[in-house]
């Protein structure tokens, strides 16, 4: 199951989708809910929660 973050607009614009479930397996699955289909990262859970933290922190930009 993909849950999109709580950060995306509606509006066509920024939105990523995270699987939390398969964070049991030591990679938590990131895509772009705009293309399910593409490419989609894989974060060590610990990697995962470092990127959240940052982006919620504005730290990347």
């Amino acid at each position: 199951m993909w849950v999109k973050s709580s950060h995306s607009d509606g509006n066509s614009g920024n939105c990523i989708e995270w699987a939390p479930a398969y964070a049991h397996t030591g990679a938590v699955p990131v895509r772009d809910s705009k293309d399910p289909h593409g490419p989609t990262l894989r974060f060590t859970p610990a990697g995962w929660a470092a990127f959240a933290t940052a982006v919620r922190d504005g730290a990347l930009g």
